[in-house]
């Protein structure tokens, strides 16, 4: 999903510059043709860590894995399997970085790096949603983790990150319920549409949508001949969204009609407009 998409390496840095301060410092460690079994737990770090330079995130990612193996119970152990996590995603192989990210929760959930393996957990799910249709399961589980990250460590940088692909995740439900809203407005399913338009005014009225699915009602509504709802779906925008293109929409649809874009009858929507008036909602 687009949208300030940026993967930091562990503890706050770019893996770029983890990557140069690693080879400036170690220059040549990691022997790429000993077998691993040979070689010590730094010199394997240091190879997964060329490999990822080299980019192959895959060959990384078994590297590092192979740290766990041999050397359990070393640091490199712990750095290696975030790591291995990094080098995952990195390789757009996100069911096996999600479990490398929670097996390193589960093994060292108070150490720094915890927040960046759950910030990668959210990530395994958020950077998938542009490849979903319909089924919104992975944006579901996405604004989960997501928003486990910021109420779990809301003092790390990956806190602020979350906010902001949280915010574009609960937009992109709605955008997706609008989607599925015209196609059936379109189509003259006007019932099915008025559902869908009516989870976005209720569910999801902070997004960029809300104007747009109370037009949507007003069309649907008219269509219907629920002249009260319609009316009441226009007396909103009119309340919240004088100045869209929404609102011109809707006021000439309804005053063609000899309508109002007032509240009417007692409804979902006049009840809305109620508790707008009282400063209770938007």
């Amino acid at each position: 999903m687009s949208g300030s998409n940026k993967v930091f390496g562990p503890k706050g840095m770019r893996f770029g510059a983890v990557l140069a301060l690693v080879l400036l410092t170690a220059c040549g460690g990691g022997d790429t043709r000993a077998p691993l079994e040979n070689q010590s737990a730094q010199q394997i770090f240091q190879l997964g860590e060329r490999q990822l330079q080299d980019g192959r995130p895959d060959d990384a990612a078994f590297s590092f894995g192979e740290i766990e193996r041999l050397y359990p119970y070393s640091d490199y152990a712990q750095r290696g399997l975030i790591m291995q996590a990094f080098s995952y995603h990195k390789d757009e192989d996100y069911p096996n970085s999600r479990a490398s990210a929670q097996r390193y929760i589960d093994f060292y959930p108070t150490e720094d790096d915890a927040a960046y393996a759950a910030y990668l957990l959210a990530l395994s799910y958020y950077d998938q949603i542009d490849e979903i249709g319909r089924d919104q399961g992975l944006t579901f589980q996405a604004l989960q983790s997501l928003r486990n990250v910021i109420e779990t460590y809301p003092d790390s940088e990956y806190a602020a990150l979350s906010v902001q692909k949280f915010d574009l995740a609960f937009d992109h439900l709605a955008a997706k319920e609008m989607e599925i809203g015209r196609y059936y407005l379109k189509r003259g399913h006007f019932a099915a549409a008025t559902n869908r338009f009516r989870t976005v005014v209720e569910d999801f009225q902070t997004t960029i949508h809300t104007a747009e699915a109370l037009h949507r009602l007003v069309e649907s509504y008219l269509a219907l001949g629920l002249v009260d709802e319609a009316q009441s779906a226009g007396a909103i925008l009119g309340y919240n969204y004088r100045s869209s293109e929404w609102y011109e929409a809707s006021y000439a649809l309804l005053t063609d009609r000899g309508l109002s874009m007032s509240a009417a009858g007692d409804n979902w929507l006049s009840s809305i407009y109620r508790q707008v008036i009282r400063g209770e909602w938007l």
